[in-house]
């Protein structure tokens, strides 16, 4: 019994898998609308709802047997024991399906589950690679299960790329290992065999043999992380088998270091020459070429103030050229009109001026 993790966003898309196999049967549920794709997928969207802040709600989990408890694996069995694994998994108070496929030799169901509990919190996966092995470890003992073969029996043409090219390193890791006794041994025996090992450091960064964290593999353009391959190929024990000789990667990494040396002292030495060309422009723009050097040179900060400004007339004349044609005509116009309508005005004033003395005048 083995169990495959893994985590999405779209719940849409997770049940048209688990469901699209043929004879694809659910053997289990809890607060799920048991109808067509889109109503399960509802129901579980509806849920997302309590908090929508969480960016992957889909819990998807393969438990996959093998051949050898078929006989005994029910739909029945099968569902306690994954309802089981969940209890172990700490996947409680919330909604799941159990689907059941029949497509393959290997006798395994799919457990689909809302990350965000009923009562809107996130059920944690923290470590839950570790309670993973943990968890299917019990349950193999508890009900006599049996355990995975040794890789070196798989049939690697039935499986996927990532999968085939999984186990071809590990068979190539464990080959190269009966024949290296250092670091370099293997990492030479692995190249031969196209299978590129490098050395992980903490954070990324890696000076020192001490920072050294991991390892990974690479192969076809796919990188695996040792754990990943098995957990016997971890740096740790890895580094037991071959004697812990961090010497010898102490001394790569010197090596290393000493060939990017002198590319970063040719970038140091190429870097004065670029800035005094720069500053030499800068104060006298044929300087460079050695045909006109002024006798009192302006300092650079001053040289630039006055630049600003220049650019800073240009514009405007710039501005004021492209613009004036534009505004001029209204403004004449309004202008003229100002003066018109000042005059009418003036005169009524004129008129309206001391009425009752006009009376007077008219009247003698």
């Amino acid at each position: 019994m083995i169990g495959k993790i893994k985590k999405g966003k779209s719940f849409g898309g997770c049940i048209r898998y688990v469901m699209g196999k043929d004879n694809a049967e659910i053997i289990g549920s809890d607060g799920v609308l048991l109808g067509n794709n889109c109503e399960i997928a509802d129901s579980f969207n509806c849920q997302c709802l309590l908090n929508p802040k969480i960016k992957q709600p889909v819990g998807h989990i393969a438990l996959s047997f093998k051949p050898e408890d078929k006989p005994v694996l029910s739909n029945e069995f099968m569902a306690k024991i994954a309802m089981e694994y969940m209890d172990l998994m700490g996947i409680r108070n919330t909604q799941f399906i159990l689907v059941r496929h029949h497509h393959t030799d290997n006798p395994h169901c799919h457990l689909v589950y809302n990350r965000i509990g009923y009562d809107g919190k996130v059920i944690s996966s923290q470590g839950d690679y570790k309670r993973n092995e943990i968890a299917t470890k019990r349950l193999k003992d508890k009900y006599g299960l049996t355990y995975a073969e040794d890789k070196g029996k798989t049939n690697v043409a039935k499986l996927h790329d990532s999968e085939r090219i999984k186990y071809e390193i590990h068979h190539a890791v464990k080959q190269a290992l009966k024949r290296a006794r250092t670091w370099k041994e293997l990492v030479v025996g692995l190249a031969l065999q196209g299978i590129k090992l490098e050395f992980v450091g903490r954070g990324g960064k890696m000076k020192t043999a001490g920072d050294i964290q991991g390892i990974r593999f690479t192969k076809d353009g796919l990188t695996f992380k040792g754990s990943q391959i098995s957990r016997e190929f971890s740096f740790a024990k890895l580094n037991a088998i071959l004697g812990g000789n961090r010497q010898e990667i102490r001394q790569d990494l010197e090596v290393k270091k000493q060939n990017q040396a002198p590319s970063n002292r040719n970038r140091k030495e190429q870097e004065p020459s670029n800035t005094a060309l720069v500053e030499s422009n800068g104060l006298g723009l044929f300087s460079s070429f050695g045909e006109f050097v002024p006798e009192e040179q302006i300092p650079y900060d001053e040289l630039l103030r006055k630049r600003k400004k220049k650019k800073k007339r240009k514009g405007l004349r710039f501005s004021f050229r492209h613009t004036a044609p534009c505004f001029s005509r209204p403004r004449r116009r309004s202008a003229k009109a100002l003066g018109k309508s000042s005059q009418s005005s003036y005169k009524i004033q004129k008129t309206n001026l001391f009425p009752r003395k006009q009376r007077i005048l008219q009247s003698e």
